[in-house]
């Protein structure tokens, strides 16, 4: 049976920058840590730790697969299909979301 990826919905922000920052294929953890700053402009610092239980989570639900790189003590993490469903449904959500707050007064020019 297929899983339903709206069943992981919402993802934490943190969640979903590491989703998008595998978007564009696999990553160690410093190269994913360094790509999420640069996508954010620096406003999004993950610690290792943070991001290695990110990782851990991302992998038990299947988001994510660990690729064997040719140093043995490294690492690289790349979305899986199911991964990438996720995260296309959590940007839809936030597209959503955002749509709605800009027909509200809070967007209009007083």
């Amino acid at each position: 049976m297929k899983r339903d990826p709206l069943s992981l919905l919402p993802l934490s922000p943190a969640m979903f920058h590491v989703l998008v920052a595998l978007a564009d294929g696999q990553a160690h953890g410093y190269a994913i840590l360094k790509e999420v700053e640069r996508l954010t402009g620096g406003e999004v610092r993950l610690s290792t730790g943070t991001l290695y239980g990110i990782i851990k989570r991302l992998l038990a639900e299947g988001l994510v697969r660990e690729q064997r790189v040719d140093d043995p003590r490294r690492r690289a993490y790349q979305l899986t299909a199911f991964g990438r469903e996720v995260a296309r449904a959590e940007a839809a959500r936030l597209e959503q979301t955002l749509a709605i707050a800009r027909r509200k007064a809070l967007f209009r020019h007083a």
